[in-house]
């Protein structure tokens, strides 16, 4: 007769059924506290807490500064934090070097590749640098996936920049990495490419590849991500999953293209949120989308009974690029009493 082997009470094929499960609910990157200090003074991360969960694209906004680049490579192992800790699949960066960086891929905003070798040197030697043995066949999808095969046997400085670019994708690629950061992935790159980019970022993800990118392209977030932090002076200010995000911070708004112009707004219409542009020949009305009643329908007939006609009306939603600058310019709340006595 079968006889089943358990462990803890629960049949082996079952357990590791239920670890897979673990596995798959862990996040695939983990960082605690994590912050970097120079000796200049300069605090570059100030404590900053993030879990990215497997298979998901996180979209990480920041301006110029905010230290976007300085938490990519402290995860890579090329800037030592100050304190903090960061796992990868569970493997401590620090004390389990190997094993994490092996599971990481980057895409660098700066170029630093060999120009006078060709494409498909280049891309097999970084997965050799891993320890992984040759495999044609990988390379050769990698180079089809990112439009790269009829260059295969071309040297990197006759490429364009959007080539050397993907070339870059493929190096990080190479050695079929679980975790990819992407550094700016598609600046100065056309517009048709950064769409190819797109569709091979999404490619990837649904082959498991959990995707971490950073971009000055707000658009491109929307585009792609499944979750959004916004990073500022070092200070990892919000994270939240896109849809949700622009639910609770977007505006929308109704502007009324009126048939007669009006010099000012009556005193009647000061309890919703208007203004007047055109030279009053439009009225725009802002409101929350969140709010149980938006007050459009209430407008109208107020508008009605002043006689103040309108030809035309459309709506527009607060982009990801609204809600994000009015994260980044929120002045800081001023200190309370109690804060001061701390």
């Amino acid at each position: 007769m079968a006889r089943h082997v358990r462990m803890n009470g629960r049949p082996r094929a079952d357990a590791k059924r239920h670890l897979g499960d673990l596995i798959s609910m862990q996040p695939v990157l983990s960082i605690r506290g994590l912050s970097k200090s120079y000796k200049g003074g300069l605090q570059a991360l100030k404590t900053v807490d993030l879990d990215i969960q497997r298979g998901e694209i996180f979209a990480l906004l920041g301006p110029n500064g905010a230290g976007k680049t300085t938490l990519i490579n402290a995860v890579c192992g090329i800037v030592t934090p100050t304190t903090g800790q960061i796992t990868a699949a569970g493997y401590d960066t620090r004390k389990d070097y190997r094993a994490a960086r092996s599971l990481i891929g980057l895409v660098p905003q700066e170029m630093h590749i060999d120009i006078f070798e060709t494409v498909w040197a280049v891309t097999s030697y970084s997965r050799g640098l891993f320890g992984l043995p040759p495999n044609p066949a990988y390379i050769e999808q990698i180079l089809k996936d990112l439009s790269l095969w009829e260059k295969k046997d071309e040297k990197l400085q006759a490429l364009s920049g959007g080539m050397k670019r993907r070339v870059l994708i493929a190096k990080a690629l190479a050695h079929e990495p679980e975790i990819l950061f992407l550094d700016e992935p598609t600046a100065g790159v056309d517009v048709e490419l950064r769409r190819d980019m797109w569709g091979l970022v999404r490619k990837m993800r649904d082959r498991g590849v959990t995707i971490i990118l950073t971009t000055h392209y707000i658009e491109e977030a929307e585009e792609m991500a499944d979750r959004v932090g916004v990073i500022t002076k070092g200070e990892l200010i919000l994270v939240e999953e896109k849809k949700t995000l622009m639910k609770k911070l977007g505006k929308k708004q109704v502007n009324f293209e009126l048939v007669e112009p009006l010099a000012a707004l009556p005193d009647t219409l000061k309890e919703w949120d208007l203004a007047l542009a055109d030279k009053g020949h439009r009225l725009e009305y802002t409101f929350d989308t969140t709010a149980d009643r938006t007050g459009v329908a209430s407008l109208i007939r107020r508008m009605s009974e002043l006689g103040i006609l309108f030809k035309d009306l459309e709506t527009k939603q607060s982009s990801l690029e609204d809600i994000f600058v009015s994260l980044v310019h929120a002045p800081k709340p001023a200190p309370t009493t109690a804060d001061v006595r701390s």
